[in-house]
């Protein structure tokens, strides 16, 4: 019977212990376990959330990105458009000074055309007067022909 026994004592020992676990360290380890499969499942939640953050993120990225590419190729079009809005005005204004200045060197080409013309028709005035004098013999006082030598001048100019 011995055997017996010994088995006995073995199997309330084992119920005891395994009562012992169950009543005291049973529910602490599913405690911990359940704590554990929490955790485990807020992280999954988490990654999910994260994961749907990054590509609503990424579609954000994207968005902004053809937007801002659309502002630019409005921006390089409006400084297009402007830069030949300059030229052309630069253009005009080059015109407008290009015929100012062959305006003003035409008057001045005139003015001094009617500068030489006097000068000339005063010299040739004096070659005349020279040259009468010279053929009359006696010298002509051209103070006292100015009448005569200005319609000389006149008709020089005329020709």
């Amino acid at each position: 019977m011995l055997p017996n026994i010994t088995l006995v004592v073995q199997i309330l020992a084992f119920l005891t212990v395994a009562w012992l676990v169950m009543k005291f360290g049973w529910p602490h380890i599913m405690t911990a376990i359940e704590e554990r499969q929490k955790k485990i499942a807020e992280g999954l939640a988490a990654s999910e959330r994260g994961e749907k953050e990054l590509a609503t993120a990424k579609n954000a990225a994207t968005d902004i990105i053809k937007e801002a590419r659309l502002q630019a190729g409005k921006i390089v079009e409006q400084a297009n458009r402007r830069s030949g809005e300059v030229i052309e005005e630069a253009r005009g204004i080059g015109a407008a000074e290009s015929d100012r200045l062959i305006s003003d060197a035409r008057q001045e080409v005139a003015i001094e055309s009617g500068r030489a013309r006097a000068q000339l028709s005063k010299e040739v005035a004096g070659l005349a007067v020279a040259g009468a004098s010279k053929l009359l013999g006696r010298e002509i006082d051209a103070k006292a022909h100015a009448d005569l030598l200005d319609q000389l001048a006149l008709e020089i100019e005329r020709s």
